[in-house]
């Protein structure tokens, strides 16, 4: 049978892992193209003698069973992916995506991850990358002497070239979506990487086949929420003290019947 000091303990744990995606989100919220984390909770198994409809003698049935709680466990931390608050930087490399999809990126391991952080950069062979210095995917290339860089909302990149008067097209930005974005798995850096949960990256240019839009010169703001998120901390400190307060009074209760027994 399971004690209430081992129910009370598992609320204890639980709401630790609560505080400490709380954490995180406060600590990301200013962090570009973040998705706040949540803790879902699930009951664990029921101790159960007795249960409801058991025969009580003759053709009577107990209307309800001797089912008791043995706590609460976390069963996952859920990453929302719902929209960030754009913020206009002005940047010519500067991208924020308006709907679903994220930017690809090519690790150095060879591996694909994905992004939600449009801020790149420059290398010295004029490919667009990440600050961490990872190529955007498919590769595009500005050519030396660009003097202005325009990015279309479908992803198309136009230059403007010294001594030309058209603009020179150096390519299209894709994005990749999932059929279930909160199954990827974090890698730190703004990056994700594929699960099976997640399902496989579909391809396509921006503002298709419901894939969001781009919009140059600006960036996505974290989707955290500070007064939701000290809303939910001030709510997680309560619970976690009422639950030291049910270990302290199992304990004095168990004490009592020790020294009386």
């Amino acid at each position: 049978m399971t004690s209430a000091l081992q129910i009370a303990r598992s609320g204890l744990d639980a709401l630790d892992q609560r505080m400490k995606a709380i954490s995180n989100n406060l600590a990301n919220v200013g962090t570009t193209g973040f998705k706040r984390d949540r803790a879902a909770f699930v009951t664990m198994l029921y101790d159960d003698p007795r249960a409801a409809g058991a025969p009580a003698g003759g053709d009577n049935q107990y209307a309800t069973g001797l089912g008791t709680g043995t706590g609460v466990r976390v069963a996952g931390i859920e990453r929302i992916h719902s929209q960030g608050q754009l913020v206009n930087t002005e940047g010519a490399l500067d991208l924020a995506i308006e709907g679903s999809g994220f930017f690809t990126v090519a690790m150095l391991d060879g591996t694909q991850a994905y992004t939600r952080d449009g801020s790149f950069k420059l290398n010295v062979e004029g490919e667009l990358v990440t600050n961490a210095g990872l190529r955007l995917q498919p590769a595009i290339a500005i050519p030396e002497g660009a003097q202005s860089i325009t990015i279309a909302p479908d992803g198309t990149v136009s230059v403007t070239i010294a001594g030309q008067a058209a603009p020179v097209e150096a390519g299209q930005i894709q994005l990749a979506r999932f059929v279930n974005p909160a199954g990827l798995t974090p890698r730190g850096e703004n990056l994700y990487t594929e699960t099976a949960a997640s399902g496989a990256p579909q391809l396509a240019a921006p503002g298709q086949e419901g894939s969001g839009s781009l919009r140059q010169g600006a960036l996505e703001g974290s989707n955290v929420s500070t007064v939701q998120e000290l809303v939910e901390m001030i709510e997680t400190q309560r619970a976690y003290e009422i639950n030291a307060k049910v270990i302290n009074a199992a304990d004095e209760m168990a004490r009592y019947v020790t020294q009386n027994s």
